[in-house]
């Protein structure tokens, strides 16, 4: 699962292009090659903007490209913009944008809206980086790892006590013979013993 780029824009629908006022990539995939790291650094500013343009304000939305899925969230006006590979989980990828524009609007208030140029902005890099693992930004699915963690713990618990009782069943019928051998002896021990008992 893999995080490529994380955007934040302002959506002002006075402006014809949605400004982008953060953003972060993650281009290792492409190598050395410089030619098609550009090309992929316009393509996803081109894809950004249009679907952060489209997305109406409050509203979500996901849009499948090949082996990618771009995902938009509108907070009235203020949008964030993902691009995860198709295995990172929806609900994951919507928690880690709602995150972002929380964090946003906490270090920037209002401000952004009188912005007209990208900055930087650090914890867009740290989010990229911490959320890779789709557990980290959804609760849930952190949840529910640990979960299925326990259970198959419990299964390897159970499946060793189910092992040590066959062998607890294996001694208990040994354990019953001998019993039957120790009541034999026990009546062998009475009978020669009874002749020399004193009337």
């Amino acid at each position: 699962m893999k995080i490529t780029a994380l955007l934040v824009l302002k959506c002002d629908p006075e402006t014809p292009e949605p400004v982008i006022l953060a953003n972060v990539s993650d281009l290792s995939q492409f190598g050395k090659f410089s030619f098609y790291r550009s090309n992929f650094e316009e393509f996803i500013v081109f894809i950004a903007r249009t679907v952060a343009r489209r997305t109406p304000p409050g509203q979500r939305q996901s849009v499948k490209h090949e082996e990618y899925k771009v995902h938009a969230y509108n907070i009235n006006g203020l949008c964030a913009v993902g691009f995860m590979d198709d295995h990172y989980p929806v609900r994951s990828a919507f928690s880690l944008l709602n995150q972002v524009l929380d964090v946003y609007q906490k270090d920037y208030g209002d401000t952004w809206r009188f912005e007209n140029s990208s900055q930087p902005w650090p914890y867009l890099k740290e989010a990229s980086d911490k959320f890779r693992d789709p557990a980290e930004a959804d609760k849930l699915l952190k949840i529910q790892r640990e979960l299925d963690e326990t259970k198959i713990i419990l299964h390897k618990t159970i499946d060793g006590v189910l092992a040590r009782g066959e062998k607890l069943d294996s001694l208990v019928e040994k354990s019953s013979e001998l019993s039957l051998a120790s009541k034999m002896f026990y009546k062998q021990a009475k009978k020669t013993n009874s002749c020399c008992t004193l009337l």
